[in-house]
């Protein structure tokens, strides 16, 4: 009866533990969630889009080899590159009727220049019209 005992009270001693920590986490936890949901929503859905489209093209461009520093090279990953140069591609491209011209230009612009450093960086080189996110944008020279 001894052996059964220290289990048990082990087993609810952790569970009141966890359970204490979870509350404890949660409590913590939710003014952050609060403040964040309130700061978002004072946020214009263009700069959202906007901010979305530069966090992606700045992964693009490690990517794609393009960092600054002597481990520029380890970090490119052309694979992934091409993910988030489609993706990007997708994004401007739907966004663009409703961010307007001033904000669209310079993030087709920047698309552009990612899709063609892709391109110099590809050791074979995708067919026109079938590189990163061509198919949204069409052939890139």
């Amino acid at each position: 009866m001894s052996s059964t005992t220290p289990n048990a009270s082990a087993s609810a001693s952790s569970e009141d533990t966890h359970r204490h920590s979870f509350g404890a986490d949660e409590a913590s936890a939710t003014p952050d969630v609060s403040t964040e949901v309130r700061d978002i929503a004072e946020v214009a859905a263009v700069e959202v889009i906007t901010t979305t489209a530069v966090h992606l093209m700045s992964a693009a461009a490690v990517k794609c080899g393009l960092a600054d520093g002597p481990d520029a090279a380890d970090l490119k990953d052309l694979d992934e590159a091409r993910k988030l140069i489609t993706a990007l591609a997708g994004l401007i491209t739907a966004a663009a009727p409703e961010i307007g011209s001033q904000h669209a230009g310079p993030l087709r612009d920047g698309l552009r220049s990612l899709q063609l450093a892709f391109r110099e960086a590809s050791a074979v080189q995708d067919e026109p019209g079938k590189g990163p996110g061509e198919k949204y944008t069409g052939p890139v020279n």
